[in-house]
């Protein structure tokens, strides 16, 4: 098992991942279609998009939650 501290990061790269995913492949699609290497291609852009994603996602995720707090009613 995965010690709790890591738990942010570990959420970061889990959802950083999985939105670059769906947001690269949809982004991939409407730019090229489902031709033939459709694949590689999305790939590509994926693993770009998590590079940049995943550090973001560490940045900002508490930059966000300060932010709901002070938005949310209490």
């Amino acid at each position: 098992m995965i010690p709790a501290r890591f738990a942010p990061a570990l959420f970061g790269l889990i959802l950083s991942g999985l939105m670059s995913l769906i947001v690269s492949g949809f982004a991939t699609w409407r730019a090229i279609g489902l031709v033939e290497g459709f694949g590689a291609t999305w790939t590509g852009a994926w693993l770009g998009s998590w590079a940049i994603a995943f550090p973001t996602v560490l940045v900002v995720a508490p930059l966000t939650r300060r932010l709901v707090d002070r938005l949310v009613a209490r």
